[in-house]
This record gives structure tokens, sequence and C-alpha cells, in this order.
């Protein structure tokens, strides 16, 4: 494998994981309500769930 792949790799991997980061905080700024009826796990739950951060993508299998 050479560096310029991985390289690659490692940008897609991270651009993956912004776009999915702004589209859970585009979801959590609706109302709880417009977020039950588009079945967001999370809605119910918003106090006790846990946020991971931009960290999380590294060295996730996918």
């Amino acid at each position: 494998m050479s560096i310029l792949s991985s390289i690659g790799r490692i940008a897609t991997e991270f651009s993956e994981a912004r776009a999915r980061y702004q589209t859970e905080r585009a979801i959590h700024a609706l109302p709880i309500e417009l977020q039950k009826d588009i079945g967001w796990p999370e809605a119910a739950d918003t106090k006790t769930s846990t946020r991971h951060g931009v960290g999380s993508w590294a060295g996730g299998a996918k």
C-alpha cells in the first residue's frame, strides 16, 4: 500500500465522519417532537446519550 493511498483512505474516512457529525448536529437542532417523528433513535434519551467526537473515526472498523 502506497503512502498516497493511505492518505487518501484517511482523508475519505475523515470526510465521512465529518459529514456524519454535521448531519447529527442538524438533526439535534430540530425540536424533539420532529426528531421522534423521523425516528431519530436518540430523541427519547438525549440526557443519557454519549456523543462520539471527531476522534471516534480513527481506527474504527467499518
